[in-house]
């Protein structure tokens, strides 16, 4: 896919929309396991270290691959808008979630981050000219309903708003931002250079954080904690973004992010095979309830192409090809 085939032509962008999809749910398959992953890493280390010292593994891997693949650098716009990307996804949702899973569970977490889609969807409004239609809007209040009534019955809601929550609401605004910025990013770098290049750019605040954490308390933990760090590391913070970004740009950031409604189903499941938290026959009406709602917000063509292939304000000029 050429600079010039990506959010430009009607063509690229309607036959790119299915595979948006795809890809867009092979992300949120990869981020549905985080939360609970989160929560047995914490366990043993330092939330601090668990947060930024995933993001200084995937930017070594990340250099890899631009070193493999000969990526020519941003352009100076590129790199500005590569620093929000950089503030949501590498900094604000794992340090805020590592924070919150400290003394809440991943079903917990669960129900904070079903606002995701919602937000994503609103920060694509604000950040990438995307305009859908009512009941684009509809559909997604009727599968954000559904999961939060799944949760709710399920008893992963409990208590009193916490300062995890706060920690939590604080993770889905930053990460609803870097998904929109880094989906209209996608379109020119492609989802993989995106991503790599925020990690890269994070190093100067990532390195000094996770060494100090480190040395204030020196990580030790069994091979499951390691584990479950090391997928953050590698599908978390790495290779699902590569989908994610490049589902987002292809398929539209509003659109494809309401796949991120299935998300908290998919977590409690992880949760359950990980944690040992049941699973009851609710979370499989839970769960075609919500696939229902997220095949409604894919069928709202009216008044979205438009905006699909109008490139919003801070699109710019791209050297080399997408990879």
């Amino acid at each position: 896919m050429t600079a010039q085939s990506s959010a430009t032509h009607p063509t690229a962008v309607t036959a790119g929309r299915g595979a948006g999809l795809a890809l867009g749910a092979l992300g949120v398959l990869a981020f549905s396991m985080s939360l609970p992953a989160t929560r047995v890493a914490v366990q043993d280390l330092d939330p601090w270290f668990v947060a930024f010292g995933r993001a200084v593994g995937a930017a070594l891997l990340a250099y890899a691959y631009l070193r493999f693949t000969g990526a020519p650098p941003p352009t100076r716009g590129q790199w500005r808008r590569l620093s929000i990307v950089a503030l949501g996804v590498v900094v604000g949702f794992p340090l805020f979630t590592s924070l919150a899973l400290t003394t809440q569970t991943s079903a917990h977490g669960a129900v904070v981050i079903t606002v995701l889609p919602a937000m994503t969807a609103v920060f694509a409004v604000l950040r990438s000219n995307e305009r859908p239609p009512p009941l684009f809007w509809i559909a997604s209040c009727a599968g954000l309903l559904s999961v939060l009534t799944f949760l709710a019955s399920s008893g992963a809601v409990h208590g009193a708003p916490s300062l995890a929550d706060l920690f939590l609401l604080a993770a889905v605004v930053l990460c609803g931002l870097g998904y929109a910025e880094g989906g209209v990013l996608a379109r020119e770098l492609g989802g993989a250079r995106t991503i790599c290049w925020a990690l890269l750019l994070s190093l100067p605040a990532t390195v000094p954080i996770a060494a100090v954490a480190a040395v204030a308390r020196p990580p030790q933990a069994d091979a499951v904690v390691w584990s479950a760090f090391g997928y953050l590391t590698v599908i978390s913070m790495f290779l699902g973004f590569f989908a994610w970004y490049a589902g987002l740009a292809r398929g539209g950031i509003a659109k494809v992010g309401q796949i991120q409604l299935a998300q908290p189903v998919l977590t409690l499941i992880w949760s359950a095979l990980l944690l040992g938290e049941t699973v009851t026959h609710a979370s499989v009406v839970s769960a075609v309830v919500v696939l229902a709602c997220v095949v409604l917000t894919q069928r709202t063509r009216a008044g979205w192409a438009r905006s699909q292939l109008t490139p919003g304000p801070r699109a710019a000029p791209v050297r080399g090809s997408c990879r």
